[in-house]
């Protein structure tokens, strides 16, 4: 962290430094430069493992499956290795069960080297205690947004100097170690960046955005953040909440903004709690947005993939991702919230224990705002219907066999292999989703099936109903209405800002100043800073 950055932008506070206890590490750097990172870890790993010193390893690698591949591939070479000594490898990623995870800081027994796999999550979130080498891959996984297409693309990319920094030291934890980069010392220099990009610009920020509304701040483009965002990225999140009602035409906060901004979920999440009381099917809703809201519970451990995949079709609702979701915790629920019941269906012990936790949550916001809690029995159309209300603008027209296209802004998109939807023998014509993810393919992420005449109705910006036997001169007359009533919205929306600036001016005016207040991000002191709504 840039402890420097903070202090400024914090009005020059003081910065104190608290030095750790840390160990010498050696770097050494690669002499060329690496064309197969699992290649070259997995050689430089075996020749630490042979080398007589002991000592545990601990190996970086960008992602599940890169983890995988390389235990694979370095148990297959260490057993073509003749009276090699034994080694323990440990896999680490955020989607392997708990009991496995434990492993790993279990002791080994006497004259057993552990070797450690993981992704960036033993950079900084767990120590492991007794590893002396270091192996880092230079790569991480990271997800970034892009505001035009509105999806989210999941690659892999080069590590900073602060994070191949960071690695390093895991080596000087409780003793002196050896730090292994499989990188040249120029690409260290030159190519990887001083810090990672802040995630505030990589990230969707309609969330955040509709907080900073509740909070008064008027002007978002203005607004001192510490690491500003893209312009693209602001506008993109107030055109998302002015779509789902939760701004008006001039930018400011409507009643249903104010109601979505107490509820700590993203904005369609909260427009479909919302809804759902309306429609009488919150019960169902509630429980869907809850598992929406931990990254996954469902896992395949590796060499029972098929068994997994088996299992996991048991719970599925051919019409929608979401309703699975809604079958697994109600199947969970009948059988008394058992740990042993999602260990036998593969599912996550932890994260359906965190879902309950969130949804007692949510029920309490809920009943806060006197908001009813109902069921709609097995009527899951209404729920379908219900999330249609709060992705319409994420909907997707079929094009061809599993292949879709966004109606708003004419991107491809596939079904998930893992997805209810996919691999039916009819597949529907209209899905909407929770998000879009570029892996190997442009990937829907918890999709449901919809019917037309629904986006039509909660989404009629973007979606009509095309009649047969309508003129064209009428839908030209329709359509130079419907631009007439838009330019008169726009007219009298700017008229209101222009009066609400006015307002603003004439009160900064009449305040009489008592004394200086440094604002968070101004190097300079202000005395009444409306700009940003405080």
């Amino acid at each position: 962290m840039d402890s420097t950055k903070f202090a400024t932008f914090f009005g020059n506070v003081p910065n104190f430094t608290i030095p750790g206890r840390t160990f010498p590490v050696d770097v050494m750097f690669s002499k060329n430069t690496c064309e197969d990172y699992v290649e070259s870890a997995v050689k430089q790993a075996l020749q630490v493992h042979l080398t007589p010193n002991e000592g545990d390893m601990l190996l970086f690698m960008p992602g599940q499956e890169d983890i995988e591949v390389t235990c694979e591939v370095l148990a297959e070479r260490l057993a073509e290795i003749d009276d090699a000594p034994e080694l323990s490898i440990l896999p680490i990623y955020s989607q392997l069960p708990s009991d496995l995870q434990a492993k790993i800081f279990q002791k080994s027994p006497e004259g057993l080297r552990k070797c450690v796999v993981a992704t960036n999550i033993a950079e900084t979130s767990l120590t492991v205690d007794g590893i002396i080498y270091v192996i880092d891959s230079g790569y991480c996984k990271l997800k970034v947004y892009n505001p035009r297409i509105g999806m989210d693309a999941l690659q892999i990319y080069p590590i900073s100097q602060a994070n191949a920094n960071q690695r390093s030291g895991r080596a000087g934890r409780t003793g002196p170690g050896q730090a292994f980069r499989l990188y040249t010392q120029r690409q260290y220099k030159e190519d990887l960046l001083p810090l990672t990009v802040p995630e505030i610009q990589r990230t969707n920020l309609a969330n955040t955005v509709l907080l900073l509304k509740s909070l008064g701040v008027v002007d978002l483009l203005q607004f001192h953040f510490m690491d500003p965002p893209p312009q693209d990225n602001i506008l993109n999140s107030l055109y998302q909440l002015w779509i789902l009602g939760a701004l008006d035409h001039t930018g400011a906060l409507t009643p249903l903004g104010r109601q979505m901004a107490e509820f700590p979920l993203d904005p369609p999440q909260c427009q479909m709690l919302i809804v759902s009381c309306q429609m009488e099917c919150s019960a169902e809703v509630l429980i869907i947005v809850s598992m929406l809201s931990v990254p996954s519970i469902f896992y395949r451990p590796k060499g029972r993939e098929e068994e997994a995949d088996g299992v996991r079709e048991k719970f599925q609702v051919p019409e929608s991702d979401h309703l699975t979701y809604l079958n697994v915790y109600l199947q969970w629920k009948q059988n008394n919230y058992n740990s042993s019941w999602c260990n036998e269906h593969f599912i996550h012990v932890k994260a359906m224990r965190k879902v309950r936790e969130v949804r007692q949550q949510l029920k309490d916001i809920m009943i806060q705002q006197k908001m009813n809690v109902k069921s709609c029995g097995t009527d899951w159309d209404i729920v379908r219907k219900c999330i249609c209300s709060a992705y319409f603008y994420q909907a997707a027209r079929l094009k061809g066999i599993g292949e879709y296209v966004n109606l708003r802004t004419g991107m491809p998109c596939h079904l998930h292999p893992t997805s209810a939807l996919y691999g039916l023998g009819t597949t529907p014509d209209y899905v909407v989703y929770h998000e879009l993810v570029m892996t190997a393919k442009e990937y829907m992420q918890c999709a449901t099936a919809v019917d037309g005449y629904w986006l039509a109705e909660l989404g009629p910006m973007f979606f009509s109903v095309k009649e047969t036997g309508r003129s064209g001169r009428e839908k030209k007359k329709q359509a130079a209405e419907h631009l007439k009533e838009m330019e008169t919205q726009m007219q009298l929306a700017q008229e209101q800002m222009e009066e609400r600036k006015l307002q603003a001016a004439q009160r900064e005016e009449q305040m009489t100043p008592k004394q200086e207040i440094i604002t968070p991000g101004d190097a300079t002191p202000r005395r009444t800073p409306a700009r940003i709504g405080l």
